[in-house]
C-alpha cells in the first residue's frame, strides 16, 4: 500500500474542516445542519460553542497533520534507517498532562458566565423577588401541557388557561417558565432559544430567556421517553406584548365557551 495510509489519514482533517465550513455556510445539500436562527438577546451559548469549536478544531487538525507526517516519513517501504526504540520521556508526559489540565481549567472558568445566565441569574422583580413564571410546561407521554395562571397570577385556580403543545410568549420581555414532568424523564428543548433542560418527575424547575424576534419556533423533547418520543413536538410563538395579551384573552374566552357548551350538552 506504500504511503496510501498516510494520505488517508491526511484526508480526515481536510474532510472534517471542509464539512464544518460547508455546513456553516448552509450550502447544498447541508442546509439546516448548523445552528438554527438565534431569537433571544443572550448569545453567550453560541459564543461558548465557537470558543470550544476553535480550540478542539486546532487540536483535531494538529493531531491529523502529525499522524500524516509520521506515517509519510517512516513508511516501511521508503524509510531504510535503523529502528530506534524509546522508553518515553518524563518531560513529554508532564507537558501533555499539564496542557489539557490548563485548557479544561480555562473552559471551566470561561463558561461560568454562560452557566450563571442560563441557570442561576433568574430575572428579578423591582422588589427583589424572583420573577414568577408566565406559564407551567408539563411534559407527558407524548405531549407538552401548557398552563397559564389567570388574573390572580396563581396556578391551579379556576381561572387558569390550558393548551396543548402551544406556547405563546411576549417579545422583548424576560420570560420565566416553570417546567415539570408528569410521568418519565423528558428534555424541554427550544433550539432557537438555546434552551435545553431535563424535565424530571416530581421536580419543579425554571428556565428563562428574552425573545427578541417574532415568529413560530419548535418545542421538542430531546430525551428518549418512549415509543412516541418522535411526535412529542410543540410550537412556541413569539409576538408583541399587546398581541400576546390579546391571544391570552381570546384563548381564555374560547376555553370558557367550550366548557359552557359542554355543560349545556350534559
Amino acid at each position: 500500500m506504500g504511503r496510501f495510509w498516510s494520505l488517508l489519514f491526511l484526508s480526515v482533517p481536510i474532510l472534517g474542516v471542509a464539512i464544518f465550513v460547508w455546513s456553516a455556510l448552509g450550502l447544498y445539500p447541508l442546509q439546516g445542519h448548523w445552528f438554527p436562527e438565534l431569537v433571544v438577546a443572550d448569545d453567550s451559548i453560541d459564543h461558548l460553542f465557537y470558543v470550544i469549536l476553535w480550540m478542539t478544531g486546532f487540536v483535531f487538525i494538529g493531531t491529523g497533520l502529525a499522524m500524516f507526517w509520521f506515517l509519510w516519513k517512516y513508511d516501511d517501504k521508503k524509510y531504510t534507517g535503523p529502528v530506534w526504540y524509546s522508553h518515553g520521556s518524563h518531560l513529554l508526559e508532564i507537558i501533555w498532562s499539564v496542557i489539557p489540565a490548563v485548557v479544561i481549567l480555562f473552559l471551566a472558568i470561561y463558561q461560568m458566565d454562560a452557566w450563571a445566565g442560563a441557570r442561576m441569574r433568574r430575572p428579578m422583580l423591582e422588589n427583589g423577588q424572583p420573577k414568577p413564571p408566565i406559564a407551567r410546561v408539563t411534559g407527558r407521554q407524548f405531549e407538552w401541557k401548557i398552563q397559564y395562571p389567570g388574573e390572580d397570577k396563581q396556578f391551579d385556580t379556576p381561572d387558569d388557561l390550558y393548551t396543548t403543545n402551544e406556547l405563546h410568549v411576549p417579545r422583548d420581555e424576560e420570560v420565566v417558565l416553570e417546567i415539570t414532568s408528569e410521568d418519565v424523564l423528558h428534555s424541554f428543548f427550544l433550539p432557537n432559544f438555546r434552551e435545553k433542560q431535563d424535565v424530571v418527575p416530581g421536580m419543579k424547575q425554571f428556565v428563562w430567556f428574552k425573545p427578541v424576534k417574532d415568529g413560530k419556533y419548535d418545542i421538542v423533547c430531546a430525551e428518549l421517553c418512549g415509543w412516541g418520543h418522535y411526535k412529542m413536538k410543540g410550537q412556541i410563538t413569539v409576538e408583541s406584548p399587546s398581541d400576546y395579551r390579546a391571544w391570552l384573552k381570546k384563548a381564555y374566552d374560547e376555553q370558557e365557551l367550550s366548557e359552557y357548551s359542554l355543560a349545556e350538552a350534559e
